[in-house]
């Protein structure tokens, strides 16, 4: 049996310890965002607020899940983020398919003018333009339908059936008179379950944490995503801190509100990682190393 050296040992508890420092270093920050979210605001704002919850308190919860605003844009993000993903995944597969197959004619061309898109654009006022003259103005498509494909996830994906497709399963499904389209519905998307875990993820978190396109294109608040409402508490809660500074009428539960939100829009995401996990390493791997 081959003994450890000395050396070997110490370099084994170096890297044990330089991990355990690493996983602190990421770790605290999150622990503190919950420990602060139930903390009184004054001693978060004071800076006492370190290992433990100092004069535990769920008031700035209380405060967020009264506000209506945040179950209508709980409403509407789950709406945006189902409807999207299924748009953005929908159209990454059919298009990356195709332009995964050599036997298809003008490839090199049409994946060149798609990632000529990667480094060129027109910019926020051409969109902006064109999604007003389409008459998608304050309404949910206009959030999904410019950014329907990520060129990224589109070239992953097509590396990804490229080499986990093998031709000759084609050409066998061929000499069957398998049609290519059946061919793509019942033998590569049920052979590309890691892939599409991976783009449902990046879609969806994508959709979840957006709020700039909904800033830009919705008016009626009826409408707004969690985000751009949880937006709108931070502002409205710091602007209501600054009078009560003014008024001399002491501090109110802007800390506890501002680490709440975060771990209310948190949540939803941390419940369906878990569920694509293990997909998650093997589709982003074979889809991107492998190009």
């Amino acid at each position: 049996m081959h003994t450890r050296s000395r050396a070997d040992r110490l370099f084994d508890w170096f890297n044990y310890g330089f991990l355990a420092l690493l996983l602190i270093v990421i770790l605290y920050p999150l622990y503190f965002i919950v420990i602060a979210s139930v903390s009184d605001p004054i001693s978060v704002g004071g800076g006492k607020v370190w290992l433990f919850p100092v004069d535990f308190t769920l008031e700035g919860y209380q405060k967020i899940l009264e506000n209506q605003a945040i179950w209508v844009g709980y409403k509407n993000t789950i709406l945006y983020m189902a409807v999207g993903t299924a748009v953005n995944v929908a159209i990454t597969v059919t298009g990356a398919y195709p332009l995964s197959r050599k036997d298809m004619y003008g490839r090199n061309l049409f994946m060149f003018l798609i990632t000529f898109t990667m480094f060129f654009s027109g910019g926020l006022i051409p969109t902006y333009l064109l999604v007003k003259s389409l008459g998608l103005m304050n309404s949910m498509w206009a959030l999904i339908l410019p950014g329907a494909v990520s060129v990224w996830n589109l070239i992953i994906t097509r590396t990804f059936f490229q080499h986990n497709i093998p031709e000759e399963l084609r050409e066998a499904a061929d000499m069957d008179g398998c049609s290519d389209f059946r061919f793509f519905l019942q033998v590569a998307l049920p052979l590309s379950k890691a892939i599409l875990a991976v783009l449902v993820l990046f879609y969806g978190v994508g959709h979840w944490n957006s709020f700039f396109s909904a800033l830009i294109y919705l008016r009626d608040e009826a409408q707004y995503p969690l985000q751009l409402v949880l937006r709108n508490i931070l502002i409205q809660n710091e602007v209501q801190e600054l009078m009560n500074l003014e008024l001399g009428a002491g501090s109110n539960l802007s800390e506890s509100i501002k680490y709440g939100v975060i771990i209310v829009a948190s949540i939803p995401v941390l419940i369906l990682y878990p569920m694509v996990q293990k997909y998650f390493v093997k589709g982003v791997m074979i889809g991107s190393l492998k190009g």
